[in-house]
This record gives structure tokens, sequence and C-alpha cells, in this order.
């Protein structure tokens, strides 16, 4: 597996961990999720133009 690939997983993993229906990020509103669906897309479009 390559370092983009691994980023991806690990970016997926986090964006699901700060959803707001879970009891620990219940506060937080939608903010994590959204920074971090913002960096998800980004690193989707690096990996598909090949400079990632």
């Amino acid at each position: 597996m390559g370092l983009g690939t691994i980023l991806l997983i690990v970016l997926i993993l986090m964006l699901v961990g700060v959803i707001p229906t879970w009891p620990h990020s219940r506060s937080w509103g939608y903010a994590p999720s959204g920074v971090l669906g913002v960096v998800l897309l980004i690193v989707i479009v690096l990996l598909l133009m090949g400079r990632l």
C-alpha cells in the first residue's frame, strides 16, 4: 500500500470519528467533520491527479 492509500484510510476513519451523533463529539457541531471532509476531498483529488 502506498502512502496515499494509508492517508486516505486514516482520513476516512477520522471523518467517521467526528460525526456529531457520537456522544464524545455531540457538542462540537459540524465544524470538525466539515474540515476533515474538505481535507479528504483534497487528498482524493491529489490521488486522482497522481501527485500523492
